[in-house]
Parts: C-alpha cells; sequence; structure tokens
C-alpha cells in the first residue's frame, strides 16, 4: 500500500471495513477496548479473518511485532497491510522464512507449504517496478545474476517463498507495467512483475469523475467514438509567474524553480489573485454543500505547487495569513474598502457557480441562491484548518478522528499527495505541479473521484499548458484502456499481445528508466485519417491557403459530381447538396497542394510535410496513386472557391483548452472535429459501405458495446478502400463562426487514407512483445 504511513494507514482503514469486519488497533487498544464490528462485519460474525497490522498511522509491519507474534501461516487468514518499503518488506521476509515448512527439491531453498499467498499491490507501477537495467545475452536470456532494486526484489522473493502464489496489481497509471520485459528473471528473485496472465480495465461508473469528465475527449476516427465534451470545472492560471526577458522566468512560483524559492507576488510575500480566488471557491462550496443539506461532511482544498517542502512552508505561511484575513473581514466588515468582500464572493457565486450548475441540468445538482450561502460564510470560514502534508511536517489529514463533525481542510504539499491518498470531500484543487512524465501527472490529479451531489461546485485551476497536457494524455490513457478491452475481447494475455502508447513531443510516458525495454516507434498513416483542427487566424496566411486550394481545384476543371448522392442500408441515401467530387486525381496534384499548404505548427497531429512524405513513399509502391476530392458544402454563408458556388461549413471555436481571447492572442483558431463518418463515406457505395457496417457492429459486439452502432467507423471505412485510392477532403470554414476578423474563408482538409500491409508512420512507445510481434526480434 503506497510508500508514504499515511496511505497504508488509509488503507488498512478500507480493509478493515471491507475485508476484516472490525476496526484494527494497536494491541493494548484492542485489548482495552475489544473488536467493534464494522462494514462487513456483522454480515456473518463466524467468518474471521486475523490482521498483523493495523490503521494507526506507526501500525506497520515491524521487527516488534515479528518477535511478539507466533501464529503459524495455515489456520484462520492472515492479513497484512504493509508499505513498500525495503526495511518493512525484509521484515516480512524474515518472518516468513522463520514460518515456512519445507524446502524446495531442486534448489533446496525454503518455502511455504499448503498455504496459498494473494499480494495485492497498490500503485503496482510504483517503486515495485525493478528500475535497474538487466542484460540479456545474444539468445534473449536474461542474467540470472542481475541485482533488481529493492522493493521489487522483496516483492518477488516473497512470492517465492509460497507454493502457491497469485499477484495482483492495481494502478490507474499501468504504462510502466507493460514496458517490463516479459522474461527478466533472476536465480534468485525469480520472475519479474510483468502482468503475463491478463490487465483487465475496469470500467468507470457513470458518477466517477474521471479524466474523460473532467478533461474530455477528442472522438477518435480510429474506433469510432464521439466527441466527450469536459465538464465546465477548469479555471485558467497565468499570474504565477512573470515574463521579464525572453528565456527567463520570475514571479511568485515560476514553472522551475529551486528549494528555497521565495515566492514573491508584486514583490510582496502574499498569494496570487489566483490563489486567492480558488480559496474564496473553497469558501464557497463549503457553504453550498451545507445550503444543500450536506452537513457534517468533510470538505477538502489541495494546494499542489511545488516539491520542495521549504517552498510549501512559505506558502502555508501565506495561505494562512490570507485566511486569517478572510476571516477578519466577514468578521468584521471591510471598513470602506472599495471591494468589499462579500460583494466579490457575491460576484463569483453569480457569475461563475451558479451558470456552472445551470449548464450541468442535473436534478442531483440543485440550485443555491446566494441568499442561502451569505449566512454561513463566517461559520464556514472559521471551521477551515489549512495543513501542511510533506516529510518535515507533523500535520495529518486525520479524517477519521473527524467522521462525526467533518474536516474542512486546505491541504497543502506535494510528494505525498501525489500517489493513491485520497482527499475526502475534494472540491477545489489548485495545481501548477508541472511533471512532464503521463503516469506522475495523472496520479497528482488527486481531483479525480466521487462527487455525489457536488460534482458542479469543483473547481480545478491550472494553467492552460498543463490543462493541454492532461488532455493528451487522457487521450493517450484511453487508448491504452482501449487496447486492454480488445486484447480480452480477443483472448489474448499481454504474453502474446503487444501494447503500445501514443507519445507526445514534450511529455515522458514514464521514468527513462522504467523505459528501458521500450522503444519508440512511427507507426503507420495507413488506414488513419488526418484532420486540421488549429488554423491560423493572420490574413495572409488565410489568403495562401485559400489560394492554394483554389489553385488545385481550377486544375482539376470541372467536377465528376455535384451534390452527389449514395444509396445506404433500409433504402436510405445519404446526400451532400452543394458538394462537388473529382475522381482519379493524380498523386502530383495532392502533394502540389500539401507542399503550399500552411498547418498551424501547433496542430500536432497534421503536418503537411510529413503527409507529403508519406504520399511519396506509398506512390513508389504502387499505392495512393489515384485519390478522390471532395471540396464540402456547408449551410453557412454563400461563397466562391475558385470557379465554384458553394456554402461555407460552420465548426464552432474549441474554448476547452483556451478561450477565445487566448485563441486571438496566440494567433490560433481551434475546433475539435472537421470531419465526420459520413462524410469519409462519400466514396463508398452501398455493397462497400454495408461491410464496413457490417465489421463495425461486429466490433462492438466483441468488445461488449451494448448499444448497436448505425454508422460504420472510420477504420471500417478506411478498410473498404483499395490501397491505390486516397481521399482529400476540403472545408472552406466561415470566418463568423470562427470569430476571425478576416473576411475569408478559413480552408480546412482531411485525409483519409486507405489500410495498406506494406505502409508504415505516428510516434508510439511499444512493449517488447509488441517489437518482437511486428518485427520478429527483441529490443
Amino acid at each position: 500500500a503506497g510508500i508514504h504511513n499515511n496511505l497504508r494507514s488509509q488503507t488498512q482503514m478500507r480493509l478493515d471495513g471491507g475485508f476484516l469486519g472490525y476496526e484494527s488497533m494497536p494491541p493494548r487498544e484492542a485489548q482495552r477496548r475489544g473488536l467493534r464490528p464494522i462494514g462487513v462485519g456483522p454480515i456473518d460474525p463466524e467468518l474471521r479473518t486475523d490482521t498483523i497490522t493495523n490503521s494507526s498511522e506507526r501500525g506497520d509491519f515491524s521487527r516488534a511485532v515479528a518477535r511478539n507474534f507466533s501464529i503459524n501461516p495455515g489456520g484462520r487468514p492472515l492479513l497484512f497491510v504493509v508499505k513498500k518499503n525495503a526495511r518493512v518488506l525484509q521484515n516480512l521476509l524474515d518472518w516468513v522464512e522463520w514460518a515456512s515448512n519445507g524446502r524446495d527439491p531442486d534448489t533446496g531453498r525454503r518455502v511455504v507449504r499448503d498455504v496459498p499467498l494473494l499480494v495485492i499491490d497498490d500503485e503496482a507501477d510504483h517503486a515495485s517496478v525493478d528500475t535497474n537495467e538487466q542484460a540479456f545475452d545474444e539468445n534473449g536470456q536474461p542474467d540470472p545474476n542481475h541485482d533488481p532494486t529493492a522493493i521489487n526484489r522483496c516483492v518477488r522473493r516473497l512470492l517465492r517463498f509460497f507454493e502457491k502464489t497469485a499477484y495482483v496489481g492495481y494502478t490507474a497509471t499501468p504504462f510502466a507495467n507493460i514496458f517490463i520485459h516479459e522474461r527478466a528473471r533472476t536465480a534468485e528473485s525469480g520472475d519479474d512483475l510483468f502482468p503475463r496472465s491478463f490487465i483487465i480495465n475496469l470500467p468507470a461508473p457513470s458518477n466517477y469523475a474521471g479524466p474523460v469528465r473532467i478533461f474530455g475527449l477528442s472522438g477518435n476516427p480510429e474506433n469510432g467514438s464521439d466527441d466527450e465534451a469536459a465538464l465546465p470545472l477548469v479555471r485558467q492560471v497565468t499570474d504565477h509567474a512573470d515574463s521579464l526577458e525572453p528565456g527567463e522566468r520570475s514571479g511568485w512560483m515560476p514553472p522551475r524553480h529551486r528549494n528555497g524559492h521565495r515566492p514573491l507576488y508584486d514583490g510582496l510575500p502574499e498569494i496570487p489573485p489566483s490563489l486567492r480566488l480558488a480559496i474564496y471557491s473553497f469558501l464557497l462550496t463549503c457553504a453550498a454543500r451545507q445550503a444543500r443539506g450536506q452537513v457534517r461532511v468533510h470538505n477538502s482544498m489541495l494546494v499542489h505547487i511545488t516539491r520542495f517542502t521549504s517552498v510549501q512552508q512559505a506558502i502555508y505561511n501565506q495561505v494562512r495569513e490570507d485566511l486569517s484575513s478572510i476571516r477578519r473581514r466577514i468578521r468584521r466588515g471591510d471598513g470602506g474598502s472599495s471591494r468589499p468582500l462579500l460583494s466579490e464572493l457575491r460576484r463569483l457565486w453569480e457569475e461563475d457557480f451558479i451558470p456552472t450548475t445551470d449548464a450541468f441540468d442535473d436534478p442531483d445538482y440543485p440550485p443555491v441562491s446566494w441568499e442561502s450561502i451569505e449566512p454561513l460564510l463566517g461559520q464556514v470560514a472559521s471551521s477551515i484548518q489549512v495543513r501542511q502534508i510533506n516529510g518535515s511536517a507533523r500535520d495529518i489529514l486525520d479524517y477519521g478522528l473527524n467522521k462525526e463533525t467533518g474536516l474542512s481542510v486546505i491541504a497543502i504539499g506535494g510528494d505525498k499527495l501525489s500517489r493513491g491518498l485520497t482527499l475526502e470531500g475534494l472540491t477545489v484543487s489548485y495545481f501548477l505541479r508541472a511533471s512532464r512524465m503521463y503516469d506522475t501527472l495523472m496520479q497528482m490529479g488527486r481531483w479525480f473521484g466521487y462527487r455525489p451531489g457536488y460534482l458542479d461546485l469543483c473547481r480545478l485551476y491550472t494553467t492552460p499548458e498543463l490543462n493541454q497536457w492532461f488532455e493528451h494524455i487522457t487521450e493517450a490513457n484511453e487508448e491504452l484502456r482501449q487496447e486492454f478491452d480488445h486484447m480480452a475481447a480477443v483472448g489474448g494475455t499481454p504474453r502474446d499481445y503487444g501494447l503500445k502508447v501514443k507519445s507526445h513531443p514534450a511529455l515522458m510516458i514514464t521514468s527513462r528508466v522504467k523505459l528501458r525495454t521500450g522503444i519508440e516507434l512511427q507507426l503507420s498513416f495507413a488506414g488513419s485519417i488526418s484532420e486540421t483542427v488549429v488554423f491560423h487566424r493572420d490574413r495572409e496566411n488565410l489568403e495562401r491557403n485559400l489560394r492554394t486550394a483554389e489553385v488545385l481545384l481550377r486544375r482539376l476543371g470541372a467536377p465528376a459530381e455535384t451534390t452527389p448522392e449514395r444509396e445506404r442500408p433500409g433504402g436510405r441515401s445519404h446526400r451532400w447538396t452543394g458538394t462537388s467530387v473529382w475522381n482519379g486525381v493524380s498523386a502530383a496534384e495532392i502533394l502540389s497542394f500539401l507542399n503550399q499548404f500552411v498547418t498551424h505548427p501547433t496542430n500536432q497531429k497534421v503536418d503537411a510535410r510529413l503527409l507529403s512524405d508519406y504520399i511519396e513513399r506509398q506512390t513508389g509502391i504502387g499505392e495512393l496513386q489515384s485519390w478522390t476530392v471532395a471540396l464540402i458544402s456547408g449551410e453557412g454563408e454563400n461563397a466562391r472557391i475558385g470557379e465554384l458556388d458553394t456554402r461555407l461549413v460552420s465548426r464552432s471555436p474549441n474554448e476547452r483548452s483556451l478561450s477565445i481571447e487566448e485563441q486571438r492572442a496566440e494567433g490560433r483558431y481551434i475546433i475539435r472535429r472537421l470531419l465526420s463518418p459520413r462524410d469519409e463515406a462519400i466514396d463508398l457505395d452501398l455493397d462497400r459501405y454495408q461491410t464496413a457496417l457490417m465489421q463495425t457492429v461486429q466490433d462492438a459486439a466483441r468488445t461488449g458495446r451494448r448499444e448497436i452502432p448505425t454508422t460504420p467507423s472510420g477504420p471500417k471505412i478506411r478498410a473498404q478502400r483499395d490501397p491505390g485510392t486516397g481521399l482529400l477532403l476540403l472545408y472552406p470554414l466561415s470566418p463568423s463562426t470562427a470569430q476571425i476578423e478576416e473576411d475569408l474563408p478559413v480552408i480546412g482538409f482531411g485525409i483519409s487514407f486507405p489500410s495498406s500491409e506494406r505502409a508504415r508512420t505516428v510516434a508510439y512507445r511499444v512493449n517488447n512483445i509488441y517489437w518482437s510481434q511486428e518485427y520478429g526480434g527483441e529490443l
């Protein structure tokens, strides 16, 4: 259970209720108070399990416990909840060796017979993974004398002590685990902890607020999934650091700072306005929960900004001082201040919280008036405590001791708040810690969880950059989860099913030492879709791209079809009013278009140069030599593109990561999706469309989807197209819908690549099994 006492204690408490059925306590306290049935305890008192550890902060397994503990395994089940700490695990190993009752006939080592061992490894990607490099010979055999990291070695030795063992790892971020080498082993410790038998994706319950709900998810053409809009809970922080000279950062909390940094805002040791606003939000949230009848409940606010305890201490002092000021102003008034506190709080409630609750439009989140909030603010402010949660502070989050009254706390910390620990009733998070690793960032996101009756009140204050990173990691994480689902659906195991994780140019999947057996690959555009979702706003680039599109259309001449119509199953048809289609277009025309088109540099999934290079390579092997081109007509303003009259397409700006104002400031126009499967199928006749739909339905059945798809997915559409034929879709987007000042159509394009067995490129990190299956060798 994690590497910290507080997480081990929290885990023990949960097992007390969910498994033991009684409160675990230190021996003397247990003798004095006796067993108190809780949780599952009253169900069947005859079922009894003994616990060797208890829920106190010092309740871990130790030498003293081992000395005074003389029960041999084999009677009632024994529960140990231990930290992943080398000393604690060695104490456990010493006791197991003492309790062993046999020897292995081949090696002579001591073993425990007839007693099964189940090891449940919580946060299995953390501390348990061997980060020391293991050598393999020319035959792919591991070095038997390899020395694993201490905790990894202890866990593996514990498993070897028992003849009957099972190891199950749990984690929300399994990135490191899939990159464990599947054949790693040593003579002393045995097999490494590669998840050889299964990986099961536990689906999130509908009432769980996970990454997809918090950050949203762009629809994936690869699996036919739709966009999932983010909940309107993220608020942007931009005042934590001031830019001085180019490349130099300063201010209250620059992204990079050292131990001993003094956080100063405008030269003063006080918090920035964004953190004060977050504290105001927490105050309002606590009051609103009370107004909804959620009294005597825990309320938590997370402040996670830095890993340095000295800097956390400075932040702690500033937050305490600011909270004291808030209490005084509520109790005594503002003395004629031009910005009375109650007016600020009311404005925040009415301009932020009420519209957000309205947007949920859910009876579980009833509206709360300011008149219900205001009388509660004084008592709420007085009840809030500020605690520093790190290795140098003695503060703890003692939710259990306050379960009768509820604890309202602002928790300030770093690493101790990063893994596994649940902050009860967490509503407001102020997060600036810019790790560049997928797993670390996702684990720091303690705001994921169950928020019954108050999800609409939750807020995440973070930077635009971190928000974008979380969006990418959410996408990579969901794609990996879908791989797990597919592996299970086809009856595969991690032993025979290669796995991959989508890479990012600025982020790492996990630490480098955990990626020793992973390799970066550029996987293929074949069977994929590439579409522009980020556009320039300036006139020069808008004119250039419009001119590039017009040159292509003039060279193509008269379209083969105008307003095409295609038969569809059930006697239906799809009709594209005003759309023009050309067939048999040469690859040279497509390459000329791409070479002249200017894609926005932040449009990571579409780089005209990379697309052009890929097409050139494929034409060299006889593929993608013929193209279908379509100029899509929408329902917007009339326009003339080249010699053709059309209507502009509407695509609203996506403000999930950047507001309209920020997009303007950065010279960008961002949308979520350009294409739809309907448009991608513009070149499919009825037979190929029906085949694509049938295959989509079969995939849905294999993966356990309840809803039967009514339209084919993107990959199945592309699989119906001959490898020699590509599809280019041109979209003239409305500048008024885009809120662009220039009166010019914004040209977007999408390329639908057919499947191909001879193509390869998109950056993924793949594990050894994937590499072996694809390329027939070892990493």
